[in-house]
């Protein structure tokens, strides 16, 4: 790092907090700075511990290794991470930061500056970037890693780099200086790194990694390669509290005729069928100015409501009358009172690509049709772009309950490019099933938030059942809650908005050329139209030098 600027802004909060902690060390050893001590203490009543060895960092030299492209898939939920990718001036931790810290301590990747997230030189790609609180379970990257497999011939190999690894001194087994000798054709299972156990052993509980592929194509890439890309968007029926039938407000029923709190199933899926096929999808999805060549266009290969079979909890009040919707027809439920409720429902939507937010926005409207407020032909009218330009100024669906579940390879076109995982546990039962092995782990994982849900089940029990509402023993108590519209938008409760007012009413947000416009003023261009041009120019320049775009230039083109 000497004579380089230091990129501050790029490093990892752990490496920000060691640098710290280091300049203070360095102050106080100066005398420019006294050590704290707490309150109402002195150093005398504090004795400090034994001074502790330092440890000695050895490091390894890349040159002695071979590397490899290998793909990952990983699993990680998304609710305390700020998405998928690293960014600068976050204040809560990435996905892919993680990923990068567990990457630099297993010494699978070898970057001049491990404090600072950059995957540039090891040839990483992602296949989708999840938004922040999104989960995934699927999600696929590719990196160029630290290889077991011997080095060519003649050329020299030591043990002493793979000493520092394992924490051995160099030098307890002797080195060798001969040339390489493969003595028998090197096995992925028996001779490689194992590399799920290795990055699990470092990551935090929720992010895993499940698989890898022995066998990726040289030229692979997440992002391209990939053919399609599935999400599921998970809720509950009822989706909040319903109230009782005698303490609603009969002006509610003008609104809809659906029970607050229940969701018309039949409707819902009617609606999200008509988003398959080939449309426009600007009225469902955020404008991100930077993308100035987006295109629109998506293609929906399935959608579809999906009930989870076998999930239901049980909270019996939901099965008394007045909580229930007077007729089952529509809601996915039987007439039988002694049915489990709540049941588990997800969205299903498989495409080539998806736009920014736009399973959010597609299960927004789906919830608004859910909830009786909208018709599901709303769903026709935003996708004629001809009719509805501007997108409407409706909320987002919440992120938590999205989940990319899967990524599907290769391309049609690139055959060439289809691989085969190898899931953590097939190389070895016990790396599924042992004390330390996968499943073991997810079991305590899950174990610790069923107990969560257990505890607040009972308590939600008995809770509906201690009170009897009926008693009215304040005589000044309302006969009905307020007319106001309950909408359930897929978080935790509902929110209260007044008096609905439909989608074809709420404000236009900007059109996509309007946004791409501001963005190139912005930047001091007269339009974006502009701001095209002398990008393509720096872009012909870049390549006629280099033989590829520069990084900021590739920034700014199509997503997917």
């Amino acid at each position: 790092m000497d004579n380089k600027t230091v990129h501050y802004e790029k490093w990892t909060k752990d490496a920000l907090i060691r640098r710290i902690k280091a300049l203070e060390a360095n102050l106080i050893r100066s005398g420019e700075r006294e050590p704290e001590v707490a309150s109402g203490t002195s150093e005398e009543a504090i004795p400090g511990p034994p001074p502790k060895k330092k440890k000695v960092e050895r490091k390894i030299d890349p040159s002695k290794y071979s590397t490899r492209l290998v793909a990952f898939k990983l699993a990680y939920l998304g609710k305390r991470y700020g998405g998928f990718e690293f960014a600068t001036h976050a204040n809560m931790p990435s996905i892919e930061e993680e990923l990068w810290k567990a990457f630099v301590k297993a010494c699978l990747i070898f970057p001049e500056t491990s404090e600072e997230v950059n995957w540039d030189a090891w040839e990483y790609s992602k296949c989708g970037r999840t938004d922040k609180g999104v989960s995934a379970f699927g999600q696929v990257i590719a990196v160029r890693v630290r290889s077991n497999r011997p080095l060519p011939k003649n050329e020299p190999a030591t043990t002493e780099d793979q000493d520092a690894i394992d924490g051995q001194e160099p030098g307890q087994d002797s080195a060798t200086t001969e040339p390489v000798k493969e003595a028998r054709e090197f096995d992925d299972f028996t001779d490689e790194l194992p590399y799920c156990r290795i990055l699990n052993k470092l990551l935090p509980p929720d992010i895993r990694i499940l698989a890898w592929c022995p066998t990726t194509p040289a030229e692979f890439c997440a992002r391209h390669d990939c053919r399609e890309r599935q999400y599921r968007y998970f809720f509950t029926q009822p989706a909040f509290a319903p109230l009782p039938q005698d303490l609603e407000n009969p002006e509610t029923a003008t609104t809809t005729k659906v029970k607050g709190g229940w969701l018309d199933i039949d409707a819902m899926q009617k609606a999200a069928k008509k988003f398959e096929g080939h449309h426009d999808f600007r009225n469902f999805c955020k404008v991100d100015p930077s993308k100035l060549n987006i295109n629109f266009e998506r293609k929906i290969l399935e959608s579809e409501i999906v009930e989870v079979k076998d999930a239901e909890t049980a909270l019996p009040y939901l099965n008394r009358d007045g909580f229930r919707p007077t007729s089952a027809s529509g809601y996915g439920l039987t007439e039988a009172s002694s049915q489990k409720l709540p049941k588990v429902y997800y969205f299903h939507v498989r495409g080539t690509a998806f736009l920014w937010h736009q399973i959010r926005c597609m299960v927004s409207v789906i919830f608004m049709v859910g909830q009786g407020l909208e018709d599901p032909s709303i769903i026709d009218r935003l996708l004629d772009i001809e009719a509805e330009p501007r997108r409407p100024g409706y909320q987002l669906a919440d992120e938590v309950p999205l989940v990319l579940w899967d990524c599907v390879f290769p391309r049609d076109e690139k055959p060439e490019n289809a691989f085969k995982w190898v899931y953590l546990g097939e190389e070895n039962p016990r790396n599924q099933h042992g004390v330390t092995g996968l499943l073991n782990q997810m079991w305590e994982f899950w174990r610790e938030r069923k107990m969560d849900e257990l505890l607040s089940n009972q308590l939600l029990n008995i809770v509906s059942a201690q009170a009897d509402i009926t008693l009215r023993r304040d005589p000044r108590a309302p006969s009905h809650v307020p007319v106001t519209t309950r909408t359930f938008e897929g978080g935790n409760k509902e929110r209260l908005v007044g008096k609905y007012q439909p989608v074809l009413q709420k404000k236009r947000l900007p059109s996509p050329q309007e946004v791409f416009d501001k963005e190139a003023k912005r930047k001091g261009y007269a339009d974006a139209a502009e701001m095209r041009e002398a990008l393509a120019k720096k872009r012909e320049e870049a390549i006629a030098a280099a033989g590829k775009p520069p990084a900021e230039i590739l920034s700014l083109e199509e997503a997917e």
